[in-house]
């Protein structure tokens, strides 16, 4: 028993120590790169006894040399290097980068056409027996550099304008043997120094400039790829940002990729260029970049539209107008650039009181011009006037009003929003900048008026539930030219002991509207609670009827009287003058028909009460009778 664990045990050891064979591993071949560019040759090795730093040697064997072996370079000899390597690696040009301490690259900085052959990585034993490989070797082969690239369009030192478009084109061309593919890449470096129209290998990648971002390209793979920085990917999908490739048009038969940027923006400045890779795909089936050109096309600066946005309104300061007369107010708009790849919507504002005056009230919008030509007018033109908005020219806007009324007084601003490189934005799309003119104040000149008005019940005798409740209110108005009267009648409601008055419908003091008399004689009504009319009794007596009047009805009443004038051109307006009336309490007492039931319905009760108790006294006496002549017998 014995015996067979011990003979167990050496075969178990004997496997493991196969197990962890030394191996040297390079890419498969054959590899093929560009002379006059980078060679970078990673070799790992594994299943290794020793240190865990280990030492590697490159040696290349000639396609011409017969089979000599010449040393490349070596991470622990540095006389290793044969003659034709010596003087490259003292520059840096031939090197050792380490990925770690078993893996390590050889990296030939500029491949020459004599560099071609088979090259193989050789690892020094640290083993305690010698087991496994200790090299591997890869075939390298140098294939003429035949990138070319150049520009046809290249940027000029004048800044362009926010919004403008920017189209840039560079041509490119690649003939090679092996089936390679072609990249191309637009970029911007951002704050970068002048450029010049010169091409060089590398560029891209070279450390030039700084805050580097891909703007688009088409891939090794030909696919067209938005760059991922910025909010390049976003504007691609929206079709701001696009790249095509024009074959063979450009010079030497070459394939023109044309660029463009439908609106650019101030984050768009910068250097930009256009880059140019030669791609293979390696028998390791990864694609490896074995040539790349970079052509300089110039720096971009993008003049904001802040800077040169301009809104200006005229006539300017303020405007005295005579009601009835027409208004007219120009915005005039300079600077926007590129108006055709750029859309403006257009708006009017007013801030003033309804009753002329412009220090105050909110600002409402009276007319705007959208992007799309379409002119929509705001709440505040219920006035009823008449106007007109337009553009007159390019960056000329006019409102008209043809008959403006007090409650056209204010204060007006154009505000003007451009959407730079959008011709349709769509309802949500955020504006490029918004900018608003200075205000010019706008008075209107009124006849005066005066106005008083008192209400009072009509005499009669005492209200009750049920009865017509009859309010007049006296109007007196003293003023020149016609007018008109506009009466309001408001009420709040008594409420019941231990109860609010609902606040439904109602004013800022509990007062709710319950019909208007307008100037035009209409009636306009605000409650069907009850049966309400009102009517005109006289030139200047107006009258409120609440038919049937419920006990909701009481309460106290006050009407609001507000004065119309006629322009000259026979349209009424609201001349601002108003007067309020004292309140009038409305009480209603119970009918004589509920006051009699009282008394009715008590004599009733009592009466049942009183015949229930006799009925109860004789049904009781008889029973006792009936039962002592029982027990007799």
């Amino acid at each position: 028993m014995e015996s067979w664990r011990t003979t167990a045990f050496i075969f178990l050891q004997w496997v493991l120590q196969y197990m962890e064979c030394r191996e040297v591993s390079l890419p498969s071949g054959p590899l093929y790169r560009v002379a006059g560019f980078p060679l970078s040759l990673p070799c790992s090795v594994s299943g290794y006894e020793g240190p865990r730093t280990q030492d590697f040697e490159w040696f290349l064997y000639r396609e011409d040399a017969g089979g000599r072996q010449i040393g490349v370079i070596s991470t622990r000899d540095r006389g290793f290097p044969y003659a034709p390597f010596q003087s490259r690696v003292r520059l840096g040009e031939v090197r050792v980068e380490r990925d770690s301490g078993d893996r390590a690259r050889l990296v030939v900085q500029r491949l020459r056409a004599e560099d071609q052959g088979r090259y193989e990585c050789y690892t020094p034993s640290t083993d305690t027996r010698y087991q496994g490989n200790y090299s591997a070797s890869v075939i390298v082969k140098v294939i003429p550099d035949t990138l070319q690239i150049s520009h046809s369009r290249s940027l000029s030192s004048q800044p362009l304008m926010e919004g403008s478009e920017l189209q840039l084109t560079c041509s490119a061309a690649v003939e090679s043997v092996q089936h390679t593919h072609l990249s191309i890449t637009f970029g911007v470096r951002g704050g970068g120094a002048g450029a010049g129209a010169g091409a060089t290998p590398g560029a891209a990648n070279g450390g030039q400039g700084h805050n580097l971002r891909e703007v688009i390209s088409i891939g090794r793979e030909l696919g067209v790829v938005p760059g991922r920085s910025g909010d390049y990917e976003r504007r691609y999908k929206d079709g701001e940002i696009s790249l095509e490739k024009r074959r063979g048009i450009a010079e030497g038969d070459r394939d023109l990729y044309v660029m463009k940027m439908a609106a650019v923006a101030p984050g768009d400045s910068g250097s930009y260029f256009c880059e140019a890779a030669q791609w293979i795909l390696d028998p390791g089936r990864g694609w490896e970049r074995i040539a790349q050109r970079t052509m300089e096309l110039g720096n971009l600066t993008v003049q904001p539209l802040a800077d040169t946005l301009t809104v200006t309104t005229t006539p300017r300061g303020e405007v005295t107008l005579s009601a009835g007369s027409p208004l007219s107010l120009t915005c005039e708009v300079g600077g926007v650039g590129g108006r055709a790849r750029s859309a403006l919507l257009v708006q009017w504002m007013r801030r003033g009181t309804a009753g002329g005056g412009a220090g105050g009230g909110a600002e409402v919008e009276v007319a705007r011009l959208g992007p799309d030509g379409v002119v929509s007018w705001g709440d505040d033109t219920s006035r009823g006037g008449g106007g007109s908005m337009e553009k007159e020219a390019e960056g000329r806007y006019t409102l008209r009003l043809f008959s403006a009324h007090p409650a056209d007084s204010g204060v007006y601003r154009c505000v003007v929003s451009v959407f730079a490189g959008r011709r349709n934005p769509g309802p949500s799309s955020p504006a490029t900048i918004t900018q608003r003119s200075e205000g010019v104040t706008i008075n209107l000149k009124t006849k005066e008026v005066l106005v008083s008005s008192v209400a009072e019940l009509a005499r009669g005798p005492l209200l009750k539930r049920g009865n017509t409740v009859s309010l007049l209110c006296n109007v007196s108005v003293v003023t020149t030219g016609p007018s008109r009267v506009e009466v309001q009648w408001l009420m709040k409601r008594d409420a019941p002991e231990g109860e609010e008055a609902p606040d439904e419908a109602a004013e800022g003091d509990g007062r709710r509207p319950l019909v208007m008399l307008t100037y035009e004689g209409l009636s306009r009504f605000y409650s069907n609670r009850s049966e309400v009319s009102v009517d005109r009794l006289a030139p200047t007596c107006y009258r409120l009827r609440i038919h049937g009047a419920r006990l909701e009805d009481q309460g106290h009443y006050v009407c609001v009287a507000e004065v119309w004038g006629q322009d000259p051109h026979g349209g009424w307006y609201n001349t601002g003058a108003r007067a309020e009336s004292d309140s009038v309490r409305v009480y209603l007492y119970a009918r004589a028909t509920d006051l009699l039931l009282i008394p009715l319905v008590v004599g009733v009760s009592s009466a049942l009460f009183v015949g229930v108790v006799i009925i109860a006294t004789v049904t009781c006496c008889f029973m006792n009778r009936l039962a002592r002549q029982r027990s007799q017998k």
